[in-house]
């Protein structure tokens, strides 16, 4: 059996600097007070064991970008750290720099931001770091979203196949919303095993980092932690991306429209016309003699 001192941990946040947030850049205090409390998360997670490992992705409606990875980074000592350990000092320097650059750098446009994207650049990262480590060390392997924007229904497909693969390479996602209800994201949530949480006010944010993201998955059966939400499961349509309760669904590539259509938009296979629904024939009665 490995020992606890074998298994490590290993976090991708994906924080969105959507500039259409209003729980961020309502006024400039509670994006100072978001990006600290993610740092001192961040910092965290890195004391809790030696071997955990940490990367951060930005993004917005442009485009997404790392902006911290500590495999792809040099802790270079300074020496005006006022004792600070280097490691902790040096995570606050780079996410700050980088951040700060990634949004003077790349104008966000009109949209919704590019979370699935991000999710997908996290489990490469995370099949790439998981490929390098020695097979005798267990790693327990998460994405964390961070976000206030709304649902993107538009990105219906590449979530679901974020979800999915995350599914079948056991890495959990987890998703704290900061202002919205986001029912796709509570599907990943509900498929990878992670915990989807809507905090209700924004001063609190880092009690709910420390108490609901930072145990591990297999510590999290042992603590008390909000009960799950109800999962909204209906799908978007591929015709106007929104949410049916009842549709129509392609037997050939399985994609759904809100009204029927003789032809499939996805993979253009045809369909016949349903025709008027049989009627029933009534039975006679028998009259009594």
């Amino acid at each position: 059996m490995l020992s606890e001192e074998d298994e490590s941990s290993l976090i991708v946040i994906v924080l969105d600097v959507n500039p259409s947030q209003r729980a961020i850049y309502a006024d400039t205090k509670g994006y100072r007070h978001i990006l600290e409390c993610i740092i001192a998360f961040c910092n965290a997670h890195l004391v809790l064991k030696p071997d955990n490992h940490l990367a951060l992705i930005a993004c917005h409606s442009g485009s997404s970008e790392f902006i911290f990875s500590d495999k792809d980074s040099e802790v270079l000592p300074t020496g005006q750290n006022d004792g600070q350990y280097e490691l902790l000092a040096h995570v606050e320097r780079s996410a700050r720099a980088n951040l700060k650059n990634f949004i003077l750098r790349t104008e966000p446009t009109a949209g919704d931001s590019l979370l699935a994207g991000s999710c997908a650049m996290a489990l490469c990262y995370i099949h790439r770091i998981i490929r390098e480590k020695s097979p005798t060390i267990k790693m327990n392997s998460r994405i964390l979203v961070i976000t206030g924007s709304g649902e993107s229904v538009s990105q219906y497909m590449n979530y679901m196949n974020v979800f999915f693969t995350a599914h079948k390479e056991n890495v959990i996602v987890d998703v704290l919303s900061m202002e919205h209800d986001l029912g796709l994201l509570q599907q990943g949530c509900d498929i990878t095993g992670g915990l989807y949480l809507k905090i209700p006010q924004l001063q609190g944010l880092l009690q709910y980092l420390l108490w609901v993201f930072l145990p591990e998955p297999p510590l999290r059966k042992k603590l008390v932690l909000p009960p799950p939400v109800k999962v909204d499961y209906r799908a978007a349509c591929f015709c106007h991306r929104t949410l049916i309760d009842v549709g129509y669904v392609c037997s050939v590539c399985l994609s759904v429209f809100c009204k029927f259509s003789p032809i499939c938009t996805t993979c253009h296979a045809l369909f016949k016309t349903p025709g008027p629904l049989p009627n029933k024939a009534k039975k006679k009665k028998h009259k009594g003699t």
